[in-house]
């Protein structure tokens, strides 16, 4: 409220004191001082007004009684009865039924100060508002009214929906008296637009002198199912009186981070850019326009004298968790080995394909598994939110990749298929949402529905038989192994690779022995034919090496006991693709054989030897002792 004034004696009061007398001479006495803001004040038709009046250095009781006045312009010099304080048939005709329906009031703040409240304001109420107190002073002193001027501006102003360029406004014909509905996918940029004007403003043809006003607009949202009126909801954003743009309690992040923009448009319109919007900003959204005025003597602060509101639009978020959907093609697929294979993921988040806008990012990923398995399977290859690839670790040095083709499409490509490729595949889909500062929200993942692959192999069919050389082989000797492997069918150019490997002893029962370790590899050679050499039971010397080209020996040298055990060979085919890859095209194992090392026959004959020496040593020892005894017992008696 602007800072009171005080006007002089009232003409209806009296300038004597009672009985006629003029006013006591003597000591310097208090005098009564009535209150009221500084004028004129300025306020639209149709909008409510407050004006405060209090008194001061009166005399007599402390609740004072406060009584109403207006003057029109066309009747400057003709008081009309407003409201009063203590007669309630004080309002004029033209008041009265405005008093009775409660419209116009005065009601008390506290004993000495009343307030005079008009809800909403018409053309006739401009004018001269007195405020009279009615004197409890034994002596007429001072000013018993005070008197402020009203000035009501037409209601200009205008507010409404703007859909502008936005491209959130639905495209068509539009019921005015309906606010559209927008449907934004999670993560997209929410643009609505709003006109705000308040026609000629204030100029001297509405009495408003050169009285400068501003307009101030507000973006809100009121929760779905809540009433939509005047003051519901929560604040968005908002253009203030000084040009300044606040947030609400809740978009003051995104405001800092760049994610809410307000701005000024030409034409009187304003945008309201809600990037990245959440399943949270559902909704409906509205504007409110303010318009404000400085009254004169209220030291520069800013009345608002009108606001309105306007419907938007009903703002609907769906979360893309719900959204995001995911298919795979062309179908079953089946090729043969060496051919290049090709499968599509299309990503879709009805109803706006993907991606929807740079505040989403998206991850798109082939996962396989052989047919039968359980779960996704093993990762084939990614392409992670900044467009890197990365094939998974049985992948790495295929030819081939993964590619966006279009918007929402990615294709799979792997140069050449191997037998090892068939199986299950699906598509992963990964969507994240970017939140103020950068950080980005996983907001959805959907997986494809399987997609089979069969690939076709021409078959390579292994013969594998291996035996021990020479039969029995002794301690200390080399105990060779032979391997004979027999292929048919298969592509021309296989190469094999083979392995002997050392079996773990075997229980009673003929079951291998779960407590002891598994079979161990011996040696083998690759198919370029470079050797591998693994560890002997006993840690001795090996040797591997191709006799022919299907014929392999494992040579154990210096064989010891430790050595002894089940032996068994292993062969795998080896065919080349097209894209000089190789893969594996078929493998076999042979029979099991038994390395037993015997003992020589001298060893045999030397032990007893030994034995049979030692015994008869022992017996001769004892009898020659014996003898001697006696002998010398027999002596000594003689």
């Amino acid at each position: 409220m602007n800072e009171p004034t005080t006007s002089g004696s009232h003409s209806r009061g009296p300038s004597t004191e009672p009985g006629g007398l003029c006013p006591r001479a003597g000591p310097w006495v208090a005098a009564r001082e009535v209150l009221v803001p500084a004028g004129p004040l300025y306020r639209v038709e149709g909008t409510a007004v407050t004006v405060d009046c209090s008194v001061r250095g009166f005399e007599g009781p402390a609740q004072q009684d406060f009584e109403w006045f207006l003057y029109r312009p066309e009747a400057p010099d003709t008081a009309l009865g407003v409201a009063s304080t203590r007669d309630p048939r004080f309002p004029y005709a033209v008041f009265a039924s405005r008093v009775a329906a409660g419209e116009v009031t005065v009601r008390r703040l506290r004993g000495d100060a009343a307030q005079l409240s008009i809800g909403r304001l018409r053309a006739r109420d401009a004018g001269v508002y007195e405020c009279y107190t009615p004197s409890t002073d034994a002596a007429y002193l001072g000013s018993y009214s005070g008197k402020v001027e009203l000035r009501v501006l037409p209601d200009l102003l205008q507010v409404s929906a703007d859909p502008g360029p936005s491209p959130s406004w639905p495209r068509g014909r539009q019921s005015p008296a309906m606010p559209p509905r927008l449907t934004v996918p999670e993560g997209q940029e929410l643009v609505l637009g709003c006109a705000a004007r308040a026609g000629g403003g204030p100029g001297p043809g509405a009495g408003a002198g050169a009285q400068h006003t501003h307009l101030s607009v507000s973006f809100g949202r009121t929760p779905p199912g809540e009433p939509a009126g005047p003051g519901a909801g929560e604040e968005v954003a908002g253009l203030r009186a000084d040009l300044s743009v606040e947030a609400g309690p809740a978009y003051g992040a995104r405001l800092a981070a760049g994610k809410l923009q307000l701005v000024r448009a030409n034409g009187g319109g304003y945008r309201l850019a809600l990037g990245s919007a959440r399943p949270a900003d559902t909704g409906t959204y509205h504007c409110t326009a303010a318009q404000w005025i400085q009254d004169p003597g209220g030291g520069g602060n800013w009345t608002r004298i009108a606001e309105k509101r306007a419907v938007l639009a009903h703002v609907e978020v769906p979360a893309l968790a719900t959204q995001l959907s995911v298919t795979v093609g062309p179908g079953e697929k089946r090729l043969a080995a060496g051919e290049a294979l090709e499968l599509t993921c299309n990503l879709s988040a009805a109803p706006a394909p993907l991606p929807p806008g740079p505040n989403v990012a998206l991850s798109v990923g082939w996962e396989m598994a052989p047919a039968g398995a359980p779960g996704p399977g093993h990762l084939v290859t990614q392409l992670d939110t900044d467009g890197v690839v990365s094939p998974g670790p049985s992948y790495s040095g295929r030819r081939g990749g993964l590619d966006k083709v279009a918007a929402g499409a990615y294709r799979l490509r792997l140069e050449a298929a191997r037998p090892g490729d068939a199986g299950v595949y699906r598509c992963l889909a990964r969507a994240y949402v970017r939140e103020p500062g950068g950080r980005l929200r996983q907001a959805a993942e959907a997986r494809s529905a399987p997609l089979p692959v069969h690939v076709r192999e021409e078959g390579v069919a292994l013969e594998v038989v291996a035996w021990l050389a020479g039969g029995a082989v002794y301690r200390g000797e080399v105990a060779p192994l032979l391997c004979n492997v027999t292929t048919s069918g298969g592509p021309p150019g296989l190469r094999l690779a083979l392995s002997w490997w050392a079996e773990r002893p075997r229980t009673p029962d003929g079951r291998p022995d779960p407590e002891l370790e598994p079979a161990r590899l011996v040696g083998g050679l690759d198919r370029d034919g470079v050797v591998e050499l693994g560890v002997r039971p006993s840690g001795g010397a090996v040797s591997v090496e191709r006799l022919g080209h299907r014929t392999h020996r494992l040579r154990l040298h210096e064989l010891r006991p430790e050595d002894e055990g089940v032996y068994h060979c292993s062969a795998a085919a080896w065919a080349q693709l097209p894209d000089r890859s190789w893969y594996q095209a078929g493998t076999a194992r042979s029979g099991p054989v038994t390395v037993y090392p015997y003992t020589r026959p001298l060893d045999t004959l030397f032990v007893p030897l030994l034995v049979g020496t030692a015994a008869a040593l022992v017996t001769g020892g004892t009898v020659l002792g014996t003898i001697t005894c006696c002998f010398l017992k027999r002596l000594r008696k003689r």
